[in-house]
């Protein structure tokens, strides 16, 4: 069974920083794809980034571009997510998922794992 724990999240005012992290247990992660998702209006779980197997391929929602970087530790089975440049509307329950695959997606029902979130609020 795999487990994904995320921390790091917490209270920031804007313009502030927070790391992610997103802990992996049940299998390593060396070959998979990771990504990060929040809820949004529109949709259940909005795309936030993603990182493919090798760590060199990466993928952004446009909003996050240049703010945010994703990376990984395989050595750690641990993804991240550095979270710069806060703005309120970043506030949301970040959840970490897992996927067979190698490659990335923005889709959310492509990935088979979820963790339980971690709460970032940034206030203005």
């Amino acid at each position: 069974q795999v487990q994904l724990v995320e921390s790091g999240g917490g209270l920031v005012q804007a313009g502030g920083s927070l790391r992610l992290s997103c802990g992996v247990s049940g299998r390593t992660i060396y070959s998979n794809a990771m990504g990060w998702f929040r809820p949004a209006p529109s949709k259940e779980r909005e795309f936030v980034a993603a990182i493919d197997w090798s760590g060199h391929t990466t993928d952004y929602l446009d909003s996050v571009k240049g703010r945010f970087t994703i990376s990984r530790d395989n050595t750690k089975n641990t993804v991240y997510l550095q979270m710069n440049s806060l703005k309120p509307e970043d506030t949301a329950n970040y959840y970490c998922a897992f996927r067979y695959s190698r490659e990335i997606t923005v889709n959310s029902w492509e990935y088979e794992y979820w963790g339980q979130g971690t709460q970032v609020t940034v206030s203005s």
